[in-house]
């Protein structure tokens, strides 16, 4: 399948999967997974817009796998979600060691079919959010993995631009796609936290613990399940508070990492890769060790049980 073939058959839009249409698929079962650190300012609204569609039947389970301090996971249980401590999730494999750790250790615990992963700092959350997400995988049953992609706002004080988001999106990793997995240049949003998979589908998938875990995902998808197997859907718009651009350095480091791993793994790279990252300081350069760990697919784990 090329490029522009893929981009009109697998991408769709959140509105062509209204409630109605989504209950008649009431007998697949749906986890909704939200990995939330000190997200207390927006996990309840974010929950308070998932609730119908629990209560329709739509959802089954709603998760939030928390590593908070300011109170997330009491904002949580008192709105009916089941609240899970990421340390206590696997806790023999050793400290949690980022956001796709804590997603890989969440299979654990989500009992869905279909499971469906929304990030917890999301500020105007819809629930056409998780219905665009699940709706490809409900209702194109060849489909099963789907990014969500969106416009991006860009805030600066108190000015919002209407477009500017997604900086280390724009200039890491599209290009990196560009360069080494073309088929994927269509991807809108190669970073975004928000996906969706069938859960045979995620157990075949490896998961890079940092910041890496979105890109590593959709390239794994990629070549593991094929480009037909993957879709996308516009979400229309997200918002959520933006880094400061020296902390994007190592964001965008991490994103590298993960694809030059990919690489190495299928024999286009060789040799050792650096895992120090060194960006000026007041005082001098200033070196942070980014070498992040992946853990295996399930079914890998399962098979070796």
């Amino acid at each position: 399948m090329s490029t522009r073939a893929w981009y009109r058959a697998n991408t769709f839009r959140h509105g062509e999967f209204p409630p109605e249409r989504l209950a008649e698929h009431g007998a697949t079962t749906v986890s909704v997974c939200l990995p939330a650190r000190n997200e207390a300012r927006t996990i309840g609204p974010i929950l308070e817009q998932i609730e119908p569609l629990r209560a329709r039947g739509i959802v089954d389970q709603v998760v939030v796998v928390d590593s908070s301090t300011d109170g997330t996971a009491e904002i949580a249980r008192g709105l009916g979600a089941e609240v899970h401590d990421q340390d206590q999730l696997w806790p023999e494999h050793g400290p949690v060691l980022g956001k796709g750790d804590a997603m890989w250790r969440a299979l654990r615990v989500l009992r869905g079919e279909i499971i469906c992963f929304v990030d917890a700092d999301s500020e105007e959350f819809g629930a056409h959010y998780v219905r665009g997400l699940i709706g490809p995988l409900l209702c194109a049953p060849p489909i099963s993995f789907v990014k969500g992609f969106y416009r991006r706002p860009f805030r600066h004080g108190e000015t919002t631009f209407p477009d500017g988001g997604g900086r280390v999106t724009e200039l890491t990793a599209r290009p990196l796609l560009n360069m080494f997995y073309p088929e994927l240049a269509a991807v809108q949003q190669p970073l975004a936290g928000e996906i969706a998979a069938r859960r045979d589908a995620l157990e075949r998938l490896p998961f890079v613990t940092g910041y890496g875990v979105d890109i590593a995902l959709l390239i794994d998808a990629y070549t593991t399940l094929g480009l037909d197997a993957i879709a996308q859907v516009d979400l229309h718009v997200r918002q959520n508070a933006h880094q400061p651009l020296r902390d994007l350095g190592p964001m965008a480091y991490a994103v590298l990492q993960a694809v030059t791993s990919r690489l190495a793994r299928e024999g286009r790279l060789t040799g050792s890769l650096p895992t120090t990252f060194t960006a000026p300081g007041a005082d001098g350069p200033h070196s942070v060790v980014s070498d992040p760990v992946q853990r295996p697919p399930l079914r890998s784990l399962r098979a070796a049980a």
